[in-house]
């Protein structure tokens, strides 16, 4: 698959970071972040950049969600995570959703590269993050 340019030299650096097999993950994830907002005029314009040392997904024009990170899960080097703000209720309403799935509190959906990806459930999850505010300003469920 062909991956966009990256918008920050420090985020591919990070990237670089990682084991080959979950950087293919998380540039997979980087992509769908990256194609669902062109699919959707509620989300517009991406931002990527490094938070908390993560590559770092933020919506700016308009502010329709919340920031989305992508990171290797350090004590599992066979999962990597999508994380959100900790203070949304994102990960509590997939909780309900999708009770199969791995989460690691109420800040991430972690995914083990060596299964197969449940993608409609990681789209679903990409996309209430970049729709976050939008969805509660206009009082829109997931």
């Amino acid at each position: 698959m062909k991956y966009r340019k990256f918008q920050n030299t420090e985020v591919e650096n990070t990237f670089n970071t990682y084991s080959e097999a979950v950087k293919n993950k998380l540039l997979f994830f980087r992509e769908m972040i990256f194609q669902i907002a062109d699919e959707s005029d509620d989300i517009g314009k991406i931002k990527e950049t490094l938070k908390w040392e993560n590559p770092s997904y933020l919506t700016y024009s308009p502010r329709s969600g919340t920031t989305i990170r992508l990171f290797g899960v350090r004590e599992d080097n066979d999962k990597c995570a999508v994380s959100v703000h900790c203070q949304t209720s994102l990960v509590s309403e997939f909780k309900e959703i999708y009770p199969e799935l791995e989460y690691d509190g109420n800040r991430s959906l972690i995914v083990n590269i060596n299964h197969e990806l449940p993608l409609a459930k990681i789209r679903h999850f990409i996309y209430s993050a970049l729709t976050y505010h939008y969805r509660k300003k206009h009082g829109i469920g997931i």
